[in-house]
């Protein structure tokens, strides 16, 4: 039975871990980052790649820096390594560890939006579609050979967490059926195509903003592109506010960008780039929960006017 070390460490890693745990491979060790704290409270909390290995009987190692802790992955002698999501850099030395290398599940068509964010720039960047490649591992970013690859079409309504969802039972799939040839020796890796390389880096704070001098569009994919984590916000008479969903419209009544131009209905239509308006679907004011405009237009304390400009920071 072959062994393999499997690296991960968020919930996008979880069913390739559990697909090759319930295969006809030794899964002989899980490598996740190490336990950080979370939530106001700051909670030590392990992530979902180690709660998911301890459930299958798995051995953990979390090391804080690979480069200079890898010891424990050398000592198993896998016959391969399995990476998805894991988030560092494997050194040389553990590149050229396993006699059949050591493959990555990325959620792009790469050359395709290399990175650490690839699913939220494929929504972002308005991309009718996306998908898996298993690739190669080499010391430079997501640019090893490609072994196999599988596309998804993105649907208007797809956020984030539904891709992210799709994706990662997909690269489960698409794993197990490539590895019985990688072992066999039947796999025919392509290099990529270095002219074509796009990157997908981790979402800054600033790409968060909503900047309503953009088109409609835009916006709509901007929002939808950042949910469920980290959610675009915008700003009103001094507070911050989550839009966890928008939805483009036609109008006839345009204003500045970021102006109210209308609350009526249980609606708020904002207006945008090009004499483009969105209506606000789903917010969370600061301090509340999540919740309908419509939901929200019924509490007493209403900041969002007509006439008022979003768009302004604390």
């Amino acid at each position: 039975m072959k062994k393999i070390v499997f690296m991960g460490t968020p919930d996008f890693s979880v069913p390739v871990l559990q697909a090759l745990a319930n295969s006809d491979y030794e899964v002989v060790l899980a490598v996740t980052q190490p336990d950080r704290p979370k939530g106001r409270k700051k909670v030590l909390t392990p992530p979902p790649v180690k709660t998911a290995a301890e459930e299958l009987g798995i051995a953990v190692f979390q090391p804080e820096r690979l480069k200079e802790d890898w010891e424990p992955i050398r000592e198993v002698e896998p016959d391969l390594i399995v990476t998805a999501a894991y988030g560092q850099l494997l050194p040389k030395e553990l590149l050229d560890l396993p006699d059949y290398g050591c493959v990555n599940v990325h959620a792009s068509l790469l050359p395709e939006l290399r990175g650490g964010a690839p699913i939220h720039y494929a929504i972002l960047q308005g991309k009718k579609e996306t998908g898996i490649t298993i690739m190669y591992m080499a010391e430079k970013l997501d640019a090893g050979d490609i072994i196999s690859q599988q596309s998804l079409v993105i649907e208007r309504n797809d956020d984030v967490g539904t891709l992210h969802e799709k994706l990662s039972e997909i690269g489960a799939k698409l794993l197990l059926n490539t590895l019985p040839k990688l072992f066999e020796g039947n796999v025919e890796a392509i290099p990529q195509d270095e002219s074509k390389a796009t990157f997908a880096s981790n979402i800054k704070r600033s790409e968060e903003k909503i900047d309503w001098t953009r088109t409609a569009e835009e916006i709509f994919n901007q929002v939808r592109g950042l949910r469920p984590w980290p959610v675009a916000f915008t700003a009103c008479e001094g507070q911050n506010i989550k839009i966890w969903a928008v939805e483009p419209i036609q109008t006839s009544n345009s204003g500045k960008p970021g102006e109210i131009t209308s609350v009526e209905n249980g609606t708020v239509t904002v207006a945008c780039g090009d004499n483009q308006a969105v209506n606000l679907i789903e917010i969370q004011p600061a301090g509340k929960k999540r919740m309908n405009t419509d939901d929200y237009l019924k509490g007493s304390k209403i900041i969002l006017q007509p006439g008022t400009i979003l768009g302004e920071s604390k």
